[in-house]
């Protein structure tokens, strides 16, 4: 399991030129599986994700998490973090997880944010547009 995480202004996404995930101060927050993936990384991944301090404090330190900030998160499944570029021009995906496991970690793994935050989502295996203003820019790529 992959995720980008981006301390975001505000994000959203649309599909069919129609608005169906937005925040407002929070996370963007993409993400993507592999073979081996289970509840375990999903709720490892999400507990970093929630606790992740990287939200300027009043000393202008990143010390704050989204839960600090009252903020939200905009989760999109992006499979496309499991590109495989070392031979050729052409992405392989083959480390990716196939469409039905994915689509059922993705939604596991939004159920288990919203523990914590609101969550909205993108559409999972749509065309989507993603807009983002990320602050700083701030964006961290973790992996388990």
């Amino acid at each position: 399991m992959k995720v980008v995480v981006t301390n975001s202004e505000n994000a959203s996404v649309k599909v069919d030129n129609k608005i169906v995930g937005q925040i407002d101060k929070g996370l963007l927050v993409l993400v993507g599986f592999t073979e081996g993936d289970n509840m375990d990384s999903i709720k490892y991944l999400v507990n970093k994700i929630v606790k992740l301090r990287i939200f300027i404090d009043s000393n202008g330190v990143m010390n704050k998490n989204v839960l600090d900030i009252n903020g939200s998160i905009l989760s999109v499944s992006q499979f496309t973090l499991y590109a495989d570029t070392k031979k050729g021009n052409r992405p392989s995906y083959i480390k990716a997880l196939n469409r039905e496991e994915s689509i059922k970690l993705y939604n596991l793994f939004n159920e288990e944010l919203r523990k914590y935050v609101h969550v909205e989502e993108g559409i999972f295996g749509a065309n989507m547009i993603v807009s983002n203003n990320n602050i700083g820019p701030t964006t961290i790529i973790m992996e388990v």
